[in-house]
């Protein structure tokens, strides 16, 4: 137990790497749904590519869900609507008549109404009264038999294609158009009685009569809408079955709509369906089988090709935590609607990787991400096809992402690409463009708007794991930085002297495919701590005075060697990012302060620990950029030293200088070749040329 513990605190960092990879694969298995997967990929319109397929069990064929969404809509444009006649209406109408009409009557009458008919008697007038009484309540009754309906502004009633009305526990049909309005009702009052009576008898018992005038029959939402859901509820998921031995397609058959049917239903059936619990533990297994390979895919890469990230847990934790911020999200997105999973800006994951590491890593990271979402995602291939083009494009194409113009430039290809290859797969899957489903689109342009979240994504990052990012670089390498112009004036030679470095490895990185925006702001601190003593280094002395003269030659190298323990107290005083922190460290290496050295030894030879008073400190640079540097660093110091510069000078300053620097094993750490090397010299030489404004020698 002992040796265990033992082997444990010697291996902290590979052991927290390994429970990392452990916990990361842990979470994705528990976010996959315990479902099995149909074994079979296919599309509509494109050949069966598999071996001959026979139905393994009974099955139903179920129907899209446009078949269904048709169904239901046509159900709704067709349905039935239910009316009600209240019989409380007309009977209470003709009871009120019926006790008015005296009164009205007599008032009629006292105000000569009927001179002109000349009443012989009284019983001549009593019988008018009755007479129209009895007419008046039978055409009344006639038009609450046939019924006046009260309209509605509810869209239930807008469109139907039955109309019952409901009497007792009955519901006999109708047409709502044959009954009355209020205004149909008094116009067929007026008629009635205008054909069988004079005109002033007609109008003052029509009068009368429209005054009691009401709906007596009304639309019912309740059991409208009841009897609609009820209709809807009874709509068939399924449209026919497949018996157990079917032969269901042929090899090389083309997937027609039938055929794509009875696909679709068997995968539905398949991957819907567990068998007990030993199922369940299979597809546990298997999960846990898939997504430990593909975490190992990305362990492998990592150790291959990125052993830097593997050993800094913090990067190693960002790498994973996007990964699984990326599943998590997409778990959530089809737990509410699947065909929101478009929406999801997935191209933010390598476009964040992008900012903090070279594109391989960037793209290899969104690839494992993709296929784990692969296996969640309903049609994966076409998941993974789009997600894989966007993530390319995205880290190919998208650069500058400290620009903001360039940000939006950036949503707008992304959607871009995604339209287009949705599209062109699209084509291909249906065969024709009335057919093709275009809502996807408008979910790319929300992506690609939401891909803007990336740049404060990365800002928060940054924060968090203490990375640097293009845009962090960006404002450090601003000279108006309180750091550097600190240094323009208290060491302005040396200020100047970084400014050429950094000119120098700015070139130099680009010819090799580095990154030029963190050598040159690394370029531009590298020097900071020389400004503790700005008057021992030549570049600040512009008196002549040279402090150097009154001390002795290891107090010189002292103060020399001290400004990197110097720079690297000020760097982290002003918060500067360890990236830029290991420019200090590195950019002399392990190398000699020669001058002084080589004074020292000649006055006392018999000193055999010389050697460690005059060497820097180091660490050796261990990184391309780190390595560059280091080399512009002590090329352009060399170089203000010549007398005449010109092109044999400078050719050869520059390869005595850098080749001491090999054959001292200053690069053993750094993935720099020597083809590269080269590269970096000429660069150098063509750079200094100019500064020195050398003409180019011409052959005789």
């Amino acid at each position: 137990m002992k040796k265990f513990f033992l082997y444990i605190q010697n291996h902290q960092t590979q052991v927290s790497a390994a429970l990392l990879f452990l916990l990361s694969s842990a979470i994705v298995v528990y976010l996959n749904p315990r479902e099995a997967k149909f074994k079979y990929e296919f599309q509509k319109g494109k050949p069966w590519l598999h071996e001959n397929l026979v139905a393994p069990f009974d099955y139903s064929i179920y129907k899209s869900e446009e078949e269904l969404a048709q169904e239901e809509t046509d159900l709704r444009l067709n349905k039935t609507i239910f009316l009600t006649r209240q019989s409380t209406v007309a009977d209470e109408a003709l009871q009120n008549f019926e006790d008015n009409w005296p009164r009205q009557w007599r008032k009629a009458l006292s105000s000569n109404r009927f001179d002109t008919l000349q009443f012989k008697e009284e019983t001549n007038r009593l019988a008018w009264r009755d007479s129209l009484a009895g007419m008046g309540k039978q055409a009344l009754q006639a038009v609450f038999d046939k019924g006046i309906l009260k309209p509605s502004d509810e869209a239930l009633f807008k469109n139907y294609g039955e109309a019952l009305l409901r009497k007792e526990k009955l519901s006999l049909p109708v047409e709502p158009e044959n009954f009355y309005t209020i205004k149909e009702a008094a116009q067929e009052l007026r008629t009635r009685l205008t054909d069988s009576l004079p005109r002033a008898f007609a109008d003052f018992l029509a009068a009368r009569l429209t005054t009691q005038l009401e709906h007596n029959v009304f639309y019912d939402a309740q059991t409208t809408k009841k009897y609609l859901e009820s209709q809807i509820e009874s709509i068939l998921p399924i449209r026919g079955s497949v018996q157990e031995g079917e032969l269901i397609i042929f090899k090389g058959n083309l997937v027609d709509e039938e055929k794509y049917r009875k696909l679709v239903s068997l995968k539905r059936v398949y991957e819907g369906s567990l068998s007990g619990n030993r199922s369940y533990y299979y597809l546990l297994g298997g999960q846990i089988l898939i997504m430990s390979i593909l975490f190992l895919v990305l362990f492998l890469f990592l150790y291959q090709f990125q052993n830097l990230v593997m050993e800094d847990i913090s990067r190693l934790t960002f790498i994973l935590g996007n990964v699984l911020l990326m599943v998590i999200i997409a778990r959530i997105i089809l737990e509410v609607n699947a065909k929101y999973i478009y929406l999801v800006p997935f191209a933010i994951l390598p476009m964040v990787m992008r900012s903090f590491f070279n594109e391989r890593m960037a793209l290899f990271v969104h690839i494992v991400a993709i296929l784990i979402i692969g296996f969640l995602v309903p049609n994966s291939f076409e998941f993974v096809f789009l997600q894989f083009v966007a993530g390319v494009f995205s880290v190919l194409m998208v650069a500058q992402q400290y620009k903001r113009g360039q940000l939006f430039l950036t949503a707008g290809k992304i959607t871009l690409v995604y339209c287009v290859a949705y599209f062109s797969l699209a084509i291909i899957q249906e065969g024709r463009l009335d057919t093709i489903d275009y809502v996807p689109f408008a979910y790319f342009v929300g992506n690609g708007l939401l891909t803007l979240v990336s740049f404060p994504l990365i800002y928060f990052q940054e924060k968090i794991f203490g990375f640097v990012s293009e845009v962090s670089l960006l404002e450090l390498s601003d000279t108006n930085n309180t750091l550097l112009r600190e240094l323009a004036q208290k060491a302005p030679g040396t200020f100047q002297h970084s400014l050429q470095v950094a000119n120098l490895a700015e070139a130099a990185v680009n010819a090799v495919d580095g990154n030029a925006l963190l050598v040159r702001t690394g370029a531009l601190y590298h020097d900071i701590g020389k400004m503790q003593a700005p008057m021992y280094f030549i570049e600040n002395q512009s008196t002549g005075i040279n402090p150097h003269d009154e001390l002795s030659f290891s107090e010189s190298a002292e103060i020399i060697i001290g400004h990197v323990l110097n720079g690297i107290k000020m760097a982290k005083k002003h918060n500067l990012p360890d990236v830029l922190i290991d420019f200090i460290r590195t950019h002399h290496g392990t190398t000699t302060v020669m001058y002084f050295y080589r004074q020292y030894i000649k006055n006392f030879p018999e000193d055999k620990q010389a050697l460690e008073k005059f060497t820097y400190p180091g660490p050796k640079p261990f990184s391309k950029e780190t390595a560059i540097l280091m080399m512009a660093d002590t090329v352009e110091a060399a170089s203000r030293s010549l007398n005449n510069p010109n092109h044999e000078s400078i050719d050869e300053l520059v390869e005595r200088l850098i080749d001491a620097q090999i054959e001292n094993a200053q690069f053993e750490n750094a993935p720099i070749t020597l083809r590269e090397i080269r590269q970096v010299k000429k660069i150098f030489k063509k750079m200094l040329m100019n500064i020195y404004h050398v003409r180019i020698q011409y052959p005789d």
